[in-house]
């Protein structure tokens, strides 16, 4: 395993992280215990979860993956080996099953000690913003809009978030599907008033999805904001199993066909092309896909999800995988082709 740091922290972490999100849904909790004794076997400490998990979210499994985690902490001690990332969902209609109340003080309070509880743990390595509290541009939607209900309050949720770190409850925070000029004014505001610095930001990045590298890239490398790319094999499509016409019944595209933001035909046609650079050069699509998120500069770690073991086993096997400047000149092509088809 290869290994980075959080940015302005001494936390150390895998560049292979292992997401949760189908644990509790998809994986029972049996399933998801072997995942996560297989990733740590292979030297991966870092575990992304959410208050909203599993997804889809419904009212009736909300918190079902982060309790899921806490019994395999609980039945392993293995606490103080791992790093763990959660997150506090944002407003709208996703999270309304949850609370109503935003990042308000109270609501980043109540989400903390709620999540602490379901973990079995006191404290969470790195705490993010799961989505802006603000209405904008988020999951691949393109035409711009402008929230002016919203009113400024990144002072308040650093100087809550300022509170539970003092308080031990969390050690570092992160943002997630969030956008370069947020990113900026949480900075500016740690560094006007002495609060806590971004370390992270999680947003979708892969070869069918490449938005970050616009100005967030250059937000990320200049003001040393780590990127955690989710969605690196842009949910499943980039293993290639879609378009060879092999993906079983329980597959998520299947299991849950909205969520199609991959599957359009451009999104189609570019896979198949990377498919076949893949296949030239004698590697999967899947360990292509993911050895290219590993190698950019602004990338911290890479989320990586499996619902089946040798899917993981795949998955994790691509950090032993560097791409050739030949290969990434052929995926580059593509890119400039079809770029960024996801919607």
């Amino acid at each position: 395993m290869k290994y980075t740091t959080l940015p302005n922290t001494n936390i150390k972490v895998s560049k292979i992280c292992l997401g949760s999100m189908t644990w509790g849904n998809q994986n029972t909790e049996a399933e998801a215990h072997k995942q996560l004794d297989y990733a740590i076997d292979q030297g991966v400490n870092f575990i992304d979860t959410a208050e909203l998990y599993p997804v889809p979210a419904t009212a009736e499994t909300q918190g079902k993956t982060s309790e899921i985690l806490g019994t395999w902490l609980k039945k392993t001690g293995l606490r103080d080996k791992v790093i763990i990332g959660s997150k506090i969902a944002g407003g709208g209609d996703y999270t309304a099953h949850i609370r109503t109340t935003g990042f308000s003080p109270i609501a980043i309070e109540e989400a903390i000690d709620a999540e602490l509880k379901r973990l079995q743990t006191d404290y969470i390595d790195l705490y993010q913003l799961h989505w802006p509290e603000r209405n904008t541009n988020r999951f691949g939607e393109r035409l711009f809009k402008l929230d002016t209900s919203w009113k400024d309050n990144f002072n308040e949720i650093l100087n809550s978030l300022d509170k539970a770190i003092k308080a031990g409850k969390i050690r570092t925070i992160g943002l997630s599907n969030e956008n370069s000029w947020a990113t900026m004014r949480y900075l500016e505001e740690s560094n006007k008033h002495n609060l806590p610095r971004v370390s992270t930001i999680q947003n979708a990045y892969s070869m069918l999805c490449r938005p970050f590298e616009t100005d967030l890239a250059e937000v990320s490398l200049r003001e040393n904001v780590g990127l955690l790319a989710y969605s690196p094999m842009a949910f499943g499509v980039l293993s290639g199993k879609y378009i060879k016409e092999n993906a079983s019944d329980d597959s998520r595209l299947k299991l849950f066909p909205r969520f199609a933001r991959y599957s359009n035909e451009q999104a189609t046609e570019a896979a198949k092309r990377y498919l076949n650079i893949a296949e030239e050069n004698n590697i999967t699509l899947a360990q292509m896909a993911l050895a290219f998120v590993n190698q950019q500069p602004f990338v911290t770690s890479n989320i990586i999800g499996a619902t089946k073991m040798e899917q993981l086993k795949e998955n994790i096997d691509s950090i032993n995988i560097t791409l050739s400047d030949e290969v990434l000149e052929q995926i580059n092509g593509v890119h400039a082709q079809i770029p960024n088809p996801a919607t």
